[in-house]
């Protein structure tokens, strides 16, 4: 069952590209009852003509697609001079065992990503996400003077072998990207963020339910246990203190 924050929604126009029928219709569905305007392409070349013609607001991009790939739009937005297509969010779609593919997207330019298969709550909650965060930047961008250069808002956690960078929302693990859910990757940063503390499994779920956040699953465990089988050789640097909760390691 999910479970949804409050916040204000954030109406955009979705341009979504994705070649598998079914799919690109859950998608359209779902946003438009959110209340979002979208439009549809069934490859990457179509999907740029779409974009050069009206710039979207966010862009969500399936990688594998016949005609043009999701990779190789992605490179040809992020070249582009026209208008305001160059900085348009994008949000990559992306199947099991693409790892390497999502490391490519987010190094051509990528927002975010969100593997198949999916739940439609937590596809709204990310775009929501991409597009407060896009908004964000725009206003600093905009008070920001010649004199005063606006400040980082990059914030970097670092616990063991664990790296998060939590505005790219990239996580690794010894220099290893790792792929993980919203939820994998809320639990995590809660728990590198003060090593050696203990927190309750009521207290984790809380957190990882914040804004833009939506848990599929209530059972904490279940977190855990994907988040330890993607750290493999370190999945023991996530500890559980019986009765209580979870820490990571105070190294």
């Amino acid at each position: 069952m999910f479970e949804a924050s409050a916040s204000l929604p954030i109406p955009g126009d979705i341009l979504i590209v994705e070649d598998e029928a079914d799919i690109r219709e859950l998608i359209q569905f779902n946003l438009e009852r959110e209340g979002f305007k979208t439009r549809v392409a069934k490859n990457g070349q179509e999907g740029l003509e779409l974009a050069m013609n009206q710039t979207p607001d966010l862009i969500l991009m399936d990688i594998m697609m016949p005609v043009c790939d999701g990779l190789t739009a992605l490179r040809k937005i992020r070249e582009t001079t026209t208008g305001s297509l160059k900085q348009t969010p994008v949000v990559m779609l992306t199947a099991k065992g693409e790892e390497t593919d999502i490391v490519l997207g987010l190094e051509l330019g990528a927002d975010d990503y969100v593997m198949k298969p999916f739940s439609p709550k937590e596809l709204t909650a990310r775009i929501r996400a991409v597009l407060r965060r896009t908004k964000d930047d725009a206003r600093a961008g905009a008070t920001a003077t010649d004199k005063t250069p606006p400040s980082s808002s990059v914030e970097k956690m670092k616990a063991g072998p664990i790296e998060i960078d939590t505005e790219k929302h990239l996580a690794f693990s010894r220099g290893k990207p790792l792929v993980l859910t919203l939820a994998e990757f809320n639990l995590l940063k809660v728990l590198i963020s003060k090593p050696g503390r203990v927190f309750t499994r009521d207290q984790i779920l809380e957190k990882i339910s914040g804004a833009d956040t939506y848990v599929i699953d209530r059972n904490v465990d279940v977190h855990v246990r994907a988040v330890r089988k993607k750290l493999e050789d370190d999945a023991e640097f996530i500890q559980t203190v019986r009765g209580v909760g979870y820490k990571c390691r105070d190294l």
